[in-house]
């Protein structure tokens, strides 16, 4: 079962409530997406360590409702 942009997007910012989310589904199918989180959970962090944020973020759904997701990190300015 697909996930839908806003689901991902509420996960995410469930998970890191000050977060900054753009979501974009890259095929229309509800199952590529590529998404921009932004966050001052980042600052000190690695690239893994963001990454691995926003995975906790979407509990367990990668690999599994949710099959790819292309993502970009950063600290909030």
């Amino acid at each position: 079962m697909a996930m839908d942009a806003a689901e991902i997007e509420r996960l995410i910012k469930q998970g890191l409530p000050d977060a900054v989310v753009t979501i974009q589904d890259l095929r229309g199918d509800g199952d590529h997406y590529a998404a921009e989180v932004r966050s001052n959970a980042f600052k000190g962090k690695s690239r893994v360590q963001q990454h691995q944020l926003v995975y906790k973020a979407l509990q367990g759904r990668m690999g599994g409702q949710l099959h790819a997701l292309a993502l970009q990190t950063a600290p909030l300015d």
